[in-house]
């Protein structure tokens, strides 16, 4: 039995998270998986009427499921950061999910913002989703002496930062404090080289800037020369503009990257540019050994809501990165066929690239193939 707490949340997240269930209900029956969903009425509407992002108990409740299904966060009614950083970054950081698997696919069929047919963009962008610049430590400070005491605090160490300033010439500076530790780094480079090993790549592209913060990404590149001999495959050092660059010249050149907190979260959406748009991109916030959560890249698109508009297929691919993280990869496959497809036949296209395919005849197409393959 695998216990899914699904989380509909704003905007066009209650209509692709339906198609995802949907296609989860017919995947799970023929493959005999047995899920139990609850959902959680989490987001602004939530807000707006008790004035509570995210109770304890709710924490309580979502720490005794296997996974998470979010659709999307973020409303105009509601001040931004506030659902963002009060549910979805509280749980990554809540639940150590520590790995942010995007993968990067263009399928046939979809029209990608690169020039030339055939492209064969099938990248894995393992990002560090805990530490780095993403940590909240900073502050603003004026003329003269401050002192300011930080603490970062997760469920294997603390560290605290004693830090006094002392400003002249000028009004105002901020600060921002990115943090790299070995336990953090190693976790992630093992999870990204045994992936590497299990989608048959033999080498895996660490990003960084180590040419510039020396410090924090000399760390990082210390433990990637470790994972690399510990697990027996190639690594290779890459700055992240040059990724960049042969992201858009050459995107085939790579398999499985990855990436502290900061630059993933830049390259993943150069990545949905490249796989033809945010309505295409699955996301899982990973923790192998707790709960994992597991959402669609694009925002909650506010403007759309209700018209029947939303891509659903980010939602569904993410619903078979859930299936397939939770052991049931050849569910997973199934799923990711069926999205295949329905794209490469080109009779359904929602209107992010062009067609008039609403949500729901989207997620009927990606069912009826799912069945027929079944049968």
């Amino acid at each position: 039995m695998l216990r899914v707490a699904v989380i509909p949340g704003d905007g066009i997240g209650p209509e692709v998270t339906k198609e995802a269930l949907r296609v989860l209900d017919v995947a799970s029956r023929e493959d005999s998986i047995s899920i139990e969903f609850e959902e959680l009425p989490l987001g602004a509407a939530h807000h707006l009427k008790t004035g509570e992002v995210i109770s304890d108990e709710t924490i309580e409740r979502l720490g005794e499921k296997d996974a998470v299904l979010l659709g999307a966060l973020g409303d105009p009614r509601v001040k931004p950061g506030v659902l963002e950083k009060g549910i979805l970054l509280r749980l990554r950081f809540h639940f150590d999910q520590y790995v942010n698997l995007r993968p990067v696919l263009l399928y046939d069929g979809i029209p990608s913002a690169l020039s030339g047919d055939g492209r064969r963009i099938a990248m894995r962008f393992v990002r560090e989703n805990t530490e780095d610049f993403y940590v909240g430590l900073g502050a603003r400070v004026g003329k003269g002496i401050s002192k300011s005491e930080l603490v970062l605090k997760r469920k294997a160490y603390e560290a605290k930062f004693d830090i006094g300033v002392d400003l002249k010439d000028v009004e105002d500076l901020a600060y921002q404090i990115g943090v790299v530790t070995s336990y953090g780094a190693r976790r992630v480079l093992d999870y990204a080289f045994e992936l590497a090993k299990a989608k048959h790549s033999d080498i895996v592209t660490s990003v960084d800037k180590a040419n510039v913060l020396t410090e924090i990404y000399g760390l990082w590149r210390e433990e990637v020369v470790k994972a690399s001999e510990r697990h027996g495959i190639m690594s290779e050092f890459q700055y992240v503009d040059a990724v960049a660059l042969h992201m858009v010249r050459n995107p085939e050149r790579f398999k499985v990257l990855v990436t502290p907190n900061l630059f993933g979260d830049i390259l993943t959406d150069l990545g949905a540019a490249l796989q033809g748009g945010l309505g295409f991109a699955p996301s899982g916030n990973i923790n192998p050994e707790g709960v994992s959560m597991f959402e669609p890249v694009h925002g909650s698109a506010p403007d759309i809501a209700g018209l029947g508009l939303a891509n659903p297929v980010g939602a569904i691919l993410s619903a078979a990165l859930m299936l397939d993280t939770l052991g049931h990869s050849d569910s997973a496959a199934r799923i990711e066929k069926a999205v295949q497809d329905v794209l490469r036949a080109g009779k359904h296209k929602t209107p992010d690239i062009g067609g008039t395919t609403s949500t729901s005849n989207m997620g009927d197409a990606i069912v009826e193939n799912l069945k027929k393959t079944s049968c």
